[in-house]
């Protein structure tokens, strides 16, 4: 416990010889108002300070408004994608609480901002104030500094609105999680986008044409300060005139894909490819597949899930997508990426046009589930391989019935234990060869 450190008290040092040194000074914080200012960015400028500016999110708002308006504000983590307002509605319930706003990226900040944060924030809450403590990538902080947090935001020292990108469930610690309540913001929508346009507009003095708008609107991906940067960009390389579709599509340079193979969305995305094949729409099923492999996804991940796909929901109803499946698999693997998209949409489209039996699945799960009600049953005697004599006095193989020897290669005989004899744990679906 001696090399532990304490967020906010003392910090001890390994080495005796650093106590002389200078130590670092904590990361800056913003300029009050800076965002406000004739040269800031048009997304700084054109930034919410009131309920009713706030576009998009309604529910979510008008259930934080109330909070805030009744005194109570609890912690809080919002969580979305970017661009879709978190930072902005906490300072926006800062202001509405009278609190002092106080931000923080995760990515930047340390121990000794932290401490400074609530070494500040117990002072303030002498004097009767109260402090909004904003953590930017609050995901991005480990362990130990959630942690650091978790008594303050409890007693009552700062009110913690964290903001992430990834599901708090995976990066929030749970003690955390279960003394803030989670909003879950959503990418704006096109109609929303654009009155996010419209306003950045009228505060550049602008025009644009109206394919320029629909390619910026579709371009930014539900993300409002994507749309006010590009139109800032796009302005400049218009030489001030009507912005145009080139200038747009100059400003926006290429269109990066929202998704993170370690993120949320990876697994939305991977949970569409796999409900669109389920479901046999061959459209969605390659449309979800582009959208991994454009966005960097390893084909043999992609190539794992079809094989899955292939005997989870295809099964029975099409054996020979199993087949496919695992040479689009090998195939890819060899040849790898860019010629790999041609095996792996191959066995997409195949299985999303096959015929579906889940019989396999639910065959393995009526028997798992007959395993965990009657334990290690012991093997039927005459299933039991005699190898010894002794076995064989005992019974082991007395009375077995050679299938081969019979019309048909089939015979009637126990093959189950006697405590489940008669049971059905395979259900042939009507599709199944």
């Amino acid at each position: 416990m001696g090399d532990q450190i304490d967020l906010f008290g003392s910090e001890p040092s390994r080495d005796p010889g650093r106590r002389g040194r200078q130590r670092a000074a904590p990361s800056p914080q913003p300029e009050p108002d800076a965002g406000l200012r004739a040269d800031a960015p048009l997304a700084s400028r054109l930034r919410p300070r009131r309920f009713e500016d706030l576009v998009g999110q309604s529910q979510v708002v008008e259930t934080l408004r109330s909070l805030a308006e009744s005194g109570h504000l609890p912690n809080v983590v919002l969580w979305g994608p970017p661009g879709s307002g978190k930072t902005t509605l906490a300072a926006i319930l800062a202001e509405a609480t009278g609190s002092r706003f106080v931000t923080l990226s995760a990515v930047t900040s340390g121990v000794a901002d932290l401490r400074r944060a609530v070494a500040e924030a117990r002072e303030l809450r002498r004097a009767g104030r109260r402090t909004v403590l904003f953590v930017d990538e609050l995901h991005r902080f480990n362990k130990a500094q959630q942690d650091a947090i978790l008594p303050h935001a409890e007693d009552g020292t700062l009110t913690l609105i964290g903001a992430t990108t990834e599901n708090p469930s995976f990066e929030v610690i749970a003690p955390l999680l279960s003394r803030s309540r989670v909003f879950r913001l959503e990418a704006l929508g096109r109609e929303e986008l654009e009155q996010v346009a419209r306003r950045g507009l009228a505060e550049i003095g602008a025009e644009i044409d109206e394919d320029a708008l629909a390619g910026l609107l579709e371009a930014a991906r539900g993300d409002a300060r994507v749309v006010l940067n590009a139109l800032e960009a796009a302005l400049a390389l218009s030489g001030g005139g009507t912005i145009t579709t080139a200038a747009v599509e100059r400003a926006m340079q290429d269109r990066h894909l929202l998704y993170d193979r370690a993120g949320d969305m990876h697994y939305d995305i991977v949970s569409a490819l796999i409900k669109s094949v389920r479901g046999s729409d061959p459209d969605a099923a390659v449309y979800w597949l582009a959208r991994m492999l454009e966005a960097g996804e390893d084909p043999n991940f992609v190539a794992r899930r079809l094989v899955i796909l292939a005997s989870e929901d295809v099964g029975l109803a099409d054996p020979a997508a199993l087949s496919v499946a695992v040479a689009a698999q090998q195939a890819a693997h060899f040849v790898g990426l860019p010629e790999a998209l041609f095996p792996l949409t191959e066995a997409a489209l195949y299985l999303a046009r096959a015929p579906k039996s889940n019989s396999a699945g639910t065959a393995y799960g009526a028997a798992r589930e007959a395993i965990h009600e009657t334990g290690n049953l012991p093997v039927p005697l005459h299933l039991r391989n005699a190898v010894t004599g002794l076995m064989r006095s005992m019974g082991y193989g007395r009375d077995y019935r050679y299938a081969h020897d019979f019309p048909g290669g089939t015979v009637e005989q126990q093959h189950l234990p006697d405590e489940l004899r008669g049971r059905r744990f395979y259900e042939p679906n009507p599709r199944d060869r």
